[in-house]
């Protein structure tokens, strides 16, 4: 780790762990459920795997932490201790103050891949049809400078959510052309879906019934509820 404040101060010891660079998105990460290393960091796309193999070397060596391997010796498994799991308490009043107060989707933040993997957390699978439903979304208007993926399937059960960014093979059920920035405000409820579909930001077809469905699946982002400062 770094060589730290040279300060005995509890505030001083705990920032020595959690304010180390992309540390507090690790943590993030394992605390939304992510456990192997390439879940992980498909979650921090622009972290360097070599970054983040020492930053999980760091945090467990503090006990907050810990790494299974299974019998073969190839899977490796992360997940939070105890002390790890209380950083629950700093980092979503963290991402509530974001909310409220920071400026969230500058254009340089508008990520596709990292919404996708965002969004495959946030399907309501309880509310889903029976049989699997296939959705693609296409993005438009993402910064020229933003390498990655621009289109994506979501392979949606009642029993899980799969991700992909290669065409899965199946019968495409709903398709979602949006511009990443109008789909950005949808996903943090700066704007509703159906604002956002009136203004011809995003385009949802397929069939009539799950049309009608597909927003009510999406549960948005976990702050999209905390309000912004001067929001009517």
């Amino acid at each position: 780790m770094d060589k730290g404040f040279g300060q005995f101060c509890p505030v001083a010891v705990a920032c020595e762990i959690f304010a180390a660079r992309w540390t507090p998105m690790v943590l993030r990460e394992l605390l939304a459920g992510s456990h192997q290393f390439n879940e992980i960091h498909r979650g921090l796309p622009t972290m360097s795997r070599a970054l983040l193999a020492r930053r999980l070397r760091e945090l467990e060596a503090a006990g907050i932490v810990w790494r299974e391997v299974a019998s073969s010796g190839r899977a490796v498994r992360y997940g939070l201790t105890e002390a790890g799991l209380e950083f629950r308490s700093v980092l979503e009043p963290l991402g509530v103050w974001g909310q409220r107060w920071a400026q969230r989707a500058a254009r340089h933040n508008l990520d596709p891949e990292f919404l996708m993997w965002n969004m495959r957390r946030r399907i309501a699978r309880d509310a889903l049809p029976p049989r699997r439903v296939v959705v693609q979304l296409n993005f438009r208007g993402v910064p020229r400078e933003r390498r990655g993926y621009r289109e994506f399937w979501l392979v949606l059960t009642s029993a899980d959510v799969d991700l992909c960014v290669t065409d899965p093979g199946f019968e495409v059920d709903v398709y979602v052309d949006a511009r990443i920035e109008a789909m950005v405000h949808v996903w943090l409820g700066d704007t509703t879906w159906r604002a956002a579909v009136r203004e011809g930001d995003v385009r949802i077809t397929g069939t009539r019934e799950l049309v009608k469905a597909f927003p009510s699946w999406l549960l948005l982002s976990r702050f999209a509820s905390v309000p912004r400062v001067g929001a009517t």
